[in-house]
């Protein structure tokens, strides 16, 4: 039987919990998922998103309802149902691929060319310690377009980019799995990229922080004339000081 450890002191106030709604209707909630933090319960968190999540809505209503996941080390723009009827329509777009995603990366190395497509199947295997996805003949399609934004040399000589890819298909790890394959591993993977230490500063960083970030979604959900449903994520703080060291220029929106 697994054991299941304690809940560890709540990490947020329900101001800062507040704080981090970038949308919400009486449909729809989107949120900031913080760095580190899992969707769900399990034998290895002691904290986790779920246990914030009654403090958005008031106090006699459900708890939102998880459309979709994030990995805990991911960032961004994760989207919740405020009832049964819009939960259920917002699994079903999901599904249907009708959610547009847009994510923010920083990866080591440089591509070839200044976009491209990615569609290599994946599958996902058992190694010690872990479950891993990998590129094998005959797994399930998965999808990815990137650009590059940016690119620049850290302090070690080593390039970095910053890509923006749009993922078609939603595969567990796939954008972790699809820049590993193509040889920019993502900044701060301790499963599919070595981890290093970015140096620089007079307190040079501990191990780097995974450099994923779901930066904008849009969904269809009035009629059909109506534009999407929407919302934007600021960059979080491991990445906004990433992109000052290297000069990379946040826009607008």
């Amino acid at each position: 039987m697994a054991i299941m450890l304690p809940l560890a002191p709540p990490a947020y106030t329900p101001a800062e919990m507040r704080a981090r709604v970038l949308f919400q209707d009486g449909d729809v909630l989107v949120v900031d998922k913080p760095y580190g933090l899992p969707v769900h319960y399990g034998t290895k968190s002691t904290d986790h998103l779920e246990r914030y999540l009654p403090w958005l809505v008031a106090d006699d209503a459900p708890a939102p309802r998880l459309a979709h996941r994030l990995d805990k080390d991911t960032t961004g723009c994760l989207v919740l149902g405020l009832n049964e009827a819009a939960s259920t329509r917002l699994g079903k777009l999901f599904l249907a691929g009708r959610v547009a995603k847009r994510y923010w990366a920083v990866v080591k190395g440089r591509p070839d060319a200044d976009e491209g497509r990615i569609d290599l199947p994946l599958v996902k295997r058992q190694v010690p310690g872990c479950s891993r996805m990998m590129v094998e003949d005959g797994g399930k399609q998965a999808v990815t377009e990137w650009r590059v934004r940016a690119s620049a040399v850290g302090s070690d000589g080593q390039a970095l980019s910053w890509l923006e890819l749009t993922p078609h298909t939603g595969r567990m790890h796939q954008l972790r799995v699809h820049c590993e394959a193509m040889g920019w591993p993502i900044l701060g993977d301790p499963i599919y990229g070595r981890d290093w230490r970015l140096e620089g500063g007079r307190d040079p960083a501990p191990v780097t922080p995974l450099h994923l970030h779901a930066r904008w979604v849009a969904l269809p959900w009035g009629p059909p004339a109506d534009p999407p449903l929407s919302a934007t994520a600021p960059l979080p703080p491991h990445m906004v000081a990433t992109f000052q060291r290297l000069g990379f220029t946040e826009p607008n929106g």
